[in-house]
């Protein structure tokens, strides 16, 4: 298939798009002109349901929905279009929404390492083992989750972007901190990257033979929105065969698939890619948040671990949205997301069983809701970190008191203390 994409300007030429009122056309276009659009015409033609559009999991996915701005944000905006605004006035307006949307949650702007008293752009270092590296040709992906959290990316605003090209300070970084064994490659997507490009990178790294690196992770969603990346691309034999030099170097390598819906999985070059991939030594593991309107049922996600497992996929993550964005929209309460998950997992084998949430990947780390219980008389969330700034909070449960409403980790107060136990050492980095 030839990659067609659509965005703002020509999203009217979609075939199905004849489907939509004027006004689902209009709202379209006042939210995208906020929120990144983008999509291409495998998503289009193979994923979506046309004839029941409004409530399809894809098309929410990939398509602006009205409610993902607030009611004065959607105002201003469309005030400003049906006046026909000049292009400047509209992008300014834009900009200013953006920035009361968190366009960096969990503090990505602090995650910024320095190398030789330099900030090391184009990367993040969070957790002692991890470094992310933005290569700049993959900021970019097939289409846009309509939830993303690095939606600032998509939105030409230099300043909230991570990008860089310099491989060999990412390896000198690397040598400098042996305690690092992962490279997550990360967007974007760089999948969306030509294959000379990526395998470019890779043998940079592997000539450089960094005695510490074990793992390189690739972040991606090219198996659901584009999977003939891996099958029938004219460059898909180039990529396989690096992901097959990483392999047979013995570093490990990992595809981070973003899987949101069972849907996904239903095509059959979505399986030929599996294969094909698989065939490299690579493994390929699978993320994504539980999202309002897309995924918010157990049943759902039952289904979506079970065919991972059947196709030798390792069920990952299941994360809980992030406060960016149209997370009012797209957020459910933490302890319907904990029912949720819970109800999934009890449908389970052991073998599915290795996914881990519901997860907010927040400030502090990755904090994993297990529980809600009575102790000593008090309704509380139990808490866990499976992953912190500081290692010392790794795998320590502590509490909230418990609230129904809560979304967010912000949303919590300490249960049995006056503080979490994050905020014992580092004041304020509650978020």
């Amino acid at each position: 298939m030839e990659y067609i994409a659509y965005n703002l300007k020509t999203f009217k030429n979609i075939p199905f798009i004849k489907n939509l009122s004027q006004e689902q056309i209009f709202d379209i276009e006042v939210v995208g002109e906020v929120l990144p659009f983008k999509v291409n015409n495998y998503v289009v033609n193979e994923l979506i349901n046309w004839t029941n559009f409004e409530t399809d999991p894809i098309f929410i996915l990939t398509f602006p929905q009205k409610r993902m701005l607030s009611e004065k944000h959607f105002k201003k905006m469309a005030q400003l279009i049906q006046d026909k605004a000049t292009r400047q006035k509209i992008v300014h307006t834009a900009n200013q929404i953006r920035k009361e949307l968190n366009p960096n949650p969990a503090g990505q702007g602090k995650n910024i390492p320095k190398l030789n008293g330099t900030q090391l752009f184009g990367t993040q270092y969070k957790y002692k083992q991890t470094l992310l590296f933005f290569p700049s040709q993959g900021q970019t992906c097939h289409a846009y989750c309509t939830f993303c959290f690095r939606w600032p990316q998509f939105t030409g605003i230099h300043e909230l972007k991570f990008t860089t090209k310099r491989i060999d300070l990412v390896i000198e970084f690397l040598r400098k901190n042996p305690q690092i064994s992962d490279l997550l490659i990360t967007g974007g997507d760089p999948m969306v990257m030509k294959s000379k490009l990526f395998a470019d990178y890779i043998n940079t790294i592997l000539t450089a033979n960094i005695p510490n690196l074990k793992t390189i992770r690739i972040g991606t969603k090219t198996l659901s929105y584009w999977p003939y990346r891996y099958t029938s691309d004219d460059d898909a034999q180039l990529l396989l065969d690096t992901f097959q030099q990483i392999t047979d170097a013995g570093i490990n390598l990992s595809i981070m698939a973003h899987i949101n819906h069972p849907i996904e999985m239903d095509t059959p070059v979505f399986a030929e890619a599996v294969h094909k991939i698989r065939a490299s030594g690579a493994i390929i593991r699978s993320q994504s948040p539980l999202i309002k309107h897309l995924n918010d049922d157990a049943e759902v996600w039952a289904q979506m671990w079970r065919k991972q497992v059947n196709m030798g996929i390792i069920p990952y993550y299941m994360f809980v949205a992030r406060n960016t964005g149209a997370h009012e929209y797209f957020a459910l309460s933490l302890e319907k997301a904990y029912n949720i998950y819970r109800e999934a997992y009890i449908q389970l084998s052991g073998l599915c069983r290795t996914v881990r949430g519901p997860v907010m990947s927040c400030y502090p780390g990755k904090i994993q809701l297990t529980g809600i219980s009575e102790i000593k008389g008090e309704k509380v969330f139990i808490l866990n970190f499976i992953q912190a700034r500081d290692t010392d909070w790794v795998g320590k449960a502590f509490f909230a008191q418990y609230n129904p409403d809560a979304l967010w980790l912000n949303d919590l107060q300490p249960a049995f203390a006056d503080k979490f136990i994050f905020e014992e050492k580092t004041p304020q980095i509650h978020g």
